[in-house]
């Protein structure tokens, strides 16, 4: 019986065989495609989840307003930050079950580092002349294409001899380096009074004539921004070769660490290009030092074998007029040489570039750094724009007593030129004390300590220290230097396609990071040796960087790892701030500066992972639900349609006998051998398309179409299959008669489609459930999508991730809005059928056939706005029941998506019924009235 129903009726049964084979084929590839996608997501989310470390703790007040309502870690984040956490604080946080590894970081300051830049200008002499003098006018170009002018140099070539005198014990007035020349008849000092002496004055107070001494002159009274202060003169004898030295300095941080946890966090031993690496048993040690021989606290450091700031150094030389040059002697050694060399005007010659970097690279040792003062800064502060931009506030300019030296109250030399720049950053000067002999102070600076020596122990190379992957790698503050790149077209020319990177500007937008390192027990030599205690002292550690043993990713059995470990932090230091870093990822932020330019910043934003993850979850649960939902709807109403139509065959079985769970047992046998054939084929089809989308497992997930596709004809067909068995055999071979209520008048074709949707109300609700549900699924899924990417968009990791996700997911939201008007037109093709005679019987009155053809269009259309418009709204409503503080005004753009769906079910209602109302359009109506 079954096999002779299914021959007979090949038409219907081809047809719900082929909704069956879509429908059971779509949902497994798509759950496959979704599946594969989830498991690819969570791969590539489990193999970046791991930073450098787990969880930052830093002092109370370091997490600025901005970090805090966004949940992101600014770049520069150890920069402004000098001290906060004591090391008992830390001692115990390194001890507490659960930790790995503890790194602290204390910043100490800025200390200055003395070196010099070598000038050749050989190829700018006058050959011919006898004696001759350069100006040399470096400019240091830094940032956003910003210049300064530098401390102007003087070279004074002769071919006459120069004689250095050197110290003599029985002349104490002959001074050690002096350099004399010899010239009608009487001997000048041709350099001393322009280097040393810039008065003008040529008698001393007592009325003495002035002469070289070896006292420092007093120079109280000039700023040390000033570019004169650093102008000097070299004086040589020759002709053809001739260099000049430009002395320079760079500011670098000094930050105290634990050798050993440092090296375990980052292998910071491994980068050590030469001396030896710092170790636990490193400490500031009383003796003489290496290059002076003068006793004191010898404090072991690392230096970084590259400066972290950046910058380029020019020079402008220019040949000048000197007038008679047998003259040149008496006037560079006379009192008023200052004036009268910088009085001179002067012929450009050329133009030669200087390597500012190699001043630093090749620093001879330790003893070229000064810390008889050194400087702190503050953070960067930022002011929130409405449209949620940030921008920098700008500080006042650098006073000049910043730059002050304890002793005499003496200008600091070589001052960086970029500190004439714009300020983001207040900048503390910390002078030291002075006491020259003793471990510890007396008189105005009693108790404090002396001011401690460098001792250079190794070099390290940033370059060689273990790298993080870049989706997930938080800045590595302790030796990477901050970096951002041009956001539009303005800042990009200003540099030169190029990052902006430090410069020696301590009031700077970047800092650079620490770019010297020494222990922790040495710290105190440097924050003992100032004259003003500082909170340092009590409490030195700026940061500890905190790895958690047994962590993997952000797994669960991991993020309770964690969250024990930040539990016990907070239990015992409730005001210190604690983050988990674990599972964060560079999140650019766009910045503009006071000047109008705009960078984009590496930030990061804190728990990214994990958000994806669940995301990621919640996304393909309601992916899996909403494609099972859909693929069933569709078969239900098919098989509904089926039974419908063979309303009079089932009556007359009922009549001849039959019972009503043979009548079942009929139907659902024919919907499970149409599922079993449906399902073999669609496994053939599956298995092609898998291999052909490189879906994992093809041939696994193919054979899973044949139980889904019998699963899915078989539950499908039980409520229809039940409906028939519930008819009486004569109601079953009569023609269903409707009571008449009310006589509605109609007036046109479109009141007609509404007439005849709402006389089968229970047929129209059935053909716009599928649309419903499509449409509140998309607009579900939607405003996940949109707070998911709210939530992670921008971070490199969310990045490849919403790459990877999104195909699946508008596939299956595609697939559910076809299946569900694939259901609407189906209801509607059935209903045509049912009132075959109704329509002839129009057709026969006059109706014409676009007139018909209208109809059916309009109840199509009506039937999809009842199920769009239903399915928005469900959609929209639970958006705002679970989406609360997740779309961050992202709700007009659900709407407008869920109106998009709603467009797009009417279009694909509208065309899938073009072919069964050309077919209607074609059949005469005098056929359909006889067969009635």
């Amino acid at each position: 019986m079954i096999w002779s129903q299914l021959r007979r009726r090949r038409g219907r049964a081809l047809g719900l065989a082929a909704g069956i084979l879509v429908a059971a084929t779509s949902f497994t590839l798509l759950t496959s495609t979704v599946t594969t996608s989830q498991a690819h997501t969570t791969g590539l989310v489990r193999r970046n989840a791991r930073s450098a470390y787990d969880i930052l703790v830093r002092p109370p007040g370091a997490v600025t307003d901005v970090e805090r309502q966004r949940g992101l870690l600014q770049p520069n984040f150890l920069s402004g930050v000098f001290g906060g956490i004591t090391l008992d604080q830390y001692k115990r946080i390194r001890k507490m079950a659960g930790v790995d590894v503890a790194a602290p970081v204390a910043n100490i300051g800025y200390l200055m580092v003395d070196s010099s830049v070598t000038i050749d200008v050989s190829a700018f002499l006058d050959s011919a002349a006898p004696a001759q003098i350069l100006r040399i006018r470096p400019t240091v170009t830094a940032g956003l294409s910003s210049s300064y002018q530098g401390a102007s140099q003087y070279l004074y070539l002769t071919r006459a001899p120069i004689t250095t005198h050197h110290h003599d014990a029985a002349d104490l007035s002959v001074w050690d380096g002096l350099q004399t020349q010899k010239a009608n008849g009487r001997t000048y000092d041709v350099c001393w009074f322009y280097n040393d002496d810039r008065t003008g004055l040529d008698h001393n107070g007592d009325g003495t004539p002035l002469t070289p001494s070896p006292e420092s002159e007093d120079l109280r009274d000039m700023s040390a921004l000033d570019p004169d202060l650093n102008s000097a003169m070299t004086c040589r004898s020759g002709q053809e070769k001739a260099t000049v030295t430009v002395p320079v300095s760079f500011p670098v941080l000094l930050s105290a660490v634990d050798p050993a946890a440092e090296d375990r966090l980052v292998g910071l031993g491994g980068a050590v290009t030469s001396g030896r690496m710092l170790t636990g048993r490193d400490t500031a040690v009383w003796g003489a030092g290496d290059d002076d021989g003068e006793p004191g606290f010898q404090v072991p450091v690392l230096l970084s074998a590259q400066p972290l700031t950046a910058g380029t150094m020019d020079a402008d030389v220019e040949r000048l007029t000197v007038g008679d040059p047998a003259a040149l002697p008496a006037r560079l050694g006379s009192p008023g040489a200052h004036d009268y060399v910088n009085g001179l005007a002067g012929t450009p010659v050329g133009t030669v570039g200087a390597d500012l970097a190699g001043a630093f690279t090749y620093l001879p040792s330790a003893g070229s750094v000064d810390t008889e003062d050194y400087w702190t800064v503050g953070p960067v502060r930022y002011r929130v724009t409405k449209g949620g931009g940030l921008t920098v506030l700008q500080q006042p300019p650098q006073r000049p007593d910043l730059w002050r030296t304890n002793v005499n109250d003496q200008p600091v030399r070589a001052v960086p030129e970029e500190n004439r720049g714009p300020q983001y950053r207040a900048v503390t000067a910390h002078p030291s004390t002075f006491c020259w002999t003793g471990q510890v102070c007396d008189g105005y600076d009693a108790g404090r300590g002396p001011i401690p020596h460098l001792r250079l122990v190794g070099r390290y190379d940033t370059g060689k220290l273990r790298g993080f992957d870049a989706l997930s790698d938080v800045p590595l503050e302790t030796y990477r230097a901050p970096r951002a790149t041009g956001a539009d077209a303005a800042t990009r020319i200003a540099l030169h396609d190029g990052p902006l990177l430090p410069d020696r500007n301590l009031g700077g937008y970047l800092s650079p990071p620490p770019t010297l390192l020494t222990t922790l027990d040495a710290a105190s030599a440097l924050t003992h040796s100032r004259r003003v205690p500082t909170s340092q002292e009590k409490a030195p550690v700026s940061a500890v960087r905190i790895r958690v043993a047994g962590v993997k990713g952000v797994d669960a059995g991991s993020r309770a790892r964690v969250n024990a470990v930040v539990a016990q932090i907070h239990s015992a230091y409730p005001t210190l701030d604690v983050e988990v870093t674990v599972g964060a990822s560079p999140a650019p932020q766009t910045v503009t500066l006071p000047s109008g330019f705009r960078i984009t910043e590496a930030w990061t934003a804190k728990g990214v992972a994990l958000r994806i993850l669940t995301a990621v979850d919640k996304k393909s649960a309601i992916l899996f639900v909403l494609v099972l939902v859909v693929c069933g709807l569709f078969i239900g109403q098919a098989a509904l349609a089926s039974v419908r139509s063979r309303r009079t065959e089932i009556g007359t079985l009922r009549c001849l006998g039959w019972s009503a769970p043979e009548v079942l047992a009929l139907i659902l046998g024919e919907l499970t051998v149409i599922g079993l054939g449906a399902g073999a084929l669609g496994a053939g089809v599956a298995y092609l398309l898998g291999s052909l989308l490189g879906l994992a497992d093809a041939g696994t997930k193919a054979a899973l179409v044949l139980p889904v596709a019998l699963l899915l004809a078989v539950a499908a067909g039980l409520l229809p299959a039940w409906r028939a068995t519930r008819m009486g055999p004569l109601d079953a071979v009569t023609a269903p008669v409707t009571a008449v209520r009310r006589t509605i008048p109609v007036r046109s074709v479109a009141g007609l489609a509404l007439v005849n949707l709402l006389r089968m109300r229970g047929r129209t609700l059935l053909g716009a459930a599928g649309l419903a549900l499509g449409v509140a699924a998309f607009t579900l899924l939607l405003a996940l999508t949109l707070a998911f990417r709210g939530e992670v968009a921008g971070t490199l990791l969310g990045n490849a991730v919403i790459a990877q996700a999104r195909t699946a997911d508008y596939l299956s939201v595609a697939l559910s809005l076809l299946l569900g008007a694939a259901g609407a037109v189906d209801v509607l093709v059935l209903a045509q059928r049912e009132r075959a005679a109704d329509l002839a019987v129009l057709r026969a009155t006059g109706w014409t056939t676009g007139e018909l053809a209208r109809l059916t269009l309009y109840e199509g259309v009506g039937i999809a706005l009842l199920g769009g418009l239903a399915g928005a709204a469900v959609g929209l409503t639970a958006v705002l029941t679970i989406g609360q503080g997740l779309l961050h005004g992202r709700l007009l753009a659900v709407t407008g998506a869920a109106l998009l769906a709603i467009a797009a079910s009417v279009v694909l209602v509208c065309a899938a019924l073009a072919l069964p109302i050309r077919a209607q359009s074609r059949r005469p109506p005098a056929h359909l009235l006889t067969a009635d």
